[in-house]
């Protein structure tokens, strides 16, 4: 059976499950397992994208039980080569209010108990991370933002943490005095499994809450459920239309050096 195919992947947050209308739903088969959920293929702005509930379609998988192998696996299968993740994110700083956007350019890992990476021998394989966001992705991501009138922050480093627990107030105050901007549960390795399959990989985090550590700050309270997806719910909209007007800007060649990292002769996929 010959699968559908796609260019451009999407990787759908928590409340960010319906995106695409007239698709045709499958179920990818992986080395992995089965991904979260059957990917849904369509067409936006004369695009083919193939969009992937991260979670589950009923939120189900919480972060550190998300199968990022098959995920990303499935989408390279049905021949996507660029991938934009949007999450929800924590703030770190004051200065990054819950409603705005923030497009990473770095992340720091602090799990502990994920699967996360595709060269487990006998094929080795060591990739340059310096850089980890796309930045062609980057780019159309913060235009296509700022064009429909929402702050985005350009650039910032998220650290992603294990999960489900939130962190404890002097984890939050250790990251934001480090000076990371943002915290979030599914970033990593979601945005590394991309570059070893050679993908490139855009992140668009919408802050949700202020982490722990910023607690008593200028009247800022401590970080819920009820919270987040009160905020999810009220700007689910403005991410919707970022990414229709983002997507169909993508470059159709890539000038980035994301795919230089994957030997095609190293998987088979």
């Amino acid at each position: 059976m010959s699968l559908p195919q796609a260019e451009i992947g999407v990787f759908g947050g928590s409340g960010f499950y319906e995106f695409l209308d007239d698709v045709e739903e499958v179920a990818v088969q992986t080395p992995f397992g089965a991904p979260s959920s059957r990917v849904r293929v369509g067409e936006l702005g004369g695009r083919r994208v193939a969009f992937l509930a991260r979670h589950g379609t009923g939120h189900e998988v919480p972060a550190h039980r998300v199968n990022y192998r098959a995920n990303l696996w499935a989408l390279r299968r049905l021949g996507v080569t660029r991938v934009i993740g949007p999450c929800a994110v924590g703030s770190l700083q004051p200065h990054v209010r819950p409603g705005e956007f923030v497009v990473c350019d770095q992340v720091v890992d602090r799990t502990k108990a994920r699967d996360d990476t595709f060269f487990n021998g006998p094929v080795v394989n060591h990739i340059s991370f310096a850089e980890p966001y796309c930045p062609e992705l980057r780019r159309v991501v913060t235009d296509g933002g700022r064009a429909e009138g929402i702050t985005v922050h350009g650039e910032g480093t998220v650290v992603v943490i294990e999960g489900p627990r939130f962190s404890t107030r002097a984890e939050s105050q250790w990251f934001r005095s480090m000076g990371w901007h943002v915290v979030n549960m599914t970033q990593y390795p979601e945005v590394a499994l991309a570059r070893e399959l050679g993908m490139c990989y855009g992140n668009v985090s919408l802050v949700t809450d202020y982490d722990a550590g910023l607690e008593g700050v200028d009247g800022i309270e401590a970080v819920t459920m009820e919270t987040i997806f009160k905020v999810l719910d009220e700007n689910i909209d403005r991410l919707r239309r970022l990414l229709f007007r983002a997507i169909p800007q993508i470059p159709l060649d890539r000038a980035c050096a994301c795919g230089e990292a994957l030997d095609p002769g190293s998987l088979s996929l």
